[in-house]
């Protein structure tokens, strides 16, 4: 049932962008695992072995966090319509905070967000599918934008302030690197 691939043809490429979410789980050396649904049109396959994703601002930044230590990535996606199927990537990934050489070239690939606070640039070292016989039909209604007008009330200097009380650290305490006024350790 399982097939691997060491890299993303056009069949998976075609299936990744088909899917309205995905998934991505992150873990640090010690400390809590990270596994964060995510959505919107913030997902580029690149390349063959190159996934670029837009991280927008909201509750929590386990991931930045945790690639500062470890930087492991993997990538999940599940049909939840008429093809069972679940896909997912593995590899490696750099952080490109808002304000770091070469994130705005990404961040131009992606609808503007005054919630955009970092992209994930994934080295996808193996693809590996598998059966989703389990995995519910869902029926897709269409994208919410409660996090979108979340961002756009909160102003680029609420946005700010936001990253400073709540994104500047992860649950367990570890610095995630984004950039907060008056912190010069912050940056990658």
């Amino acid at each position: 049932m399982a097939r691997q691939f060491d890299h993303i043809d056009d069949r998976n490429r075609a299936f990744i962008e088909e899917q309205h979410v995905f998934f991505v789980g992150t873990a640090a050396p010690e400390g809590r695992v990270n596994i964060s649904p995510k959505g919107m049109d913030s997902l580029r396959v690149m390349g063959p072995n190159r996934i670029v994703w837009l991280n927008l601002t909201g509750s929590g930044n386990e991931t930045a966090g945790h690639l500062r230590q470890a930087n492991r990535m993997t990538l999940m996606w599940c049909s939840f319509t008429t093809r069972p199927l679940i896909m997912r990537a593995y590899g490696t990934a750099a952080t490109l905070h808002v304000g770091d050489d070469g994130f705005d070239a990404l961040a131009a690939m992606f609808p503007p967000s005054v919630g955009a606070r970092q992209i994930f640039d994934m080295n996808v070292e193996m693809l590996q599918t598998s059966c989703g016989y389990a995995v519910p039909f869902m029926e897709y209604r269409g994208e919410r934008d409660t996090l979108e007008k979340w961002n756009e009330d909160k102003g680029e200097g609420g946005i700010r302030h936001w990253w400073a009380e709540r994104n500047a650290v992860t649950l367990d305490g570890v610095p995630t690197g984004i950039p907060v006024a008056g912190d010069s350790s912050s940056t990658e």
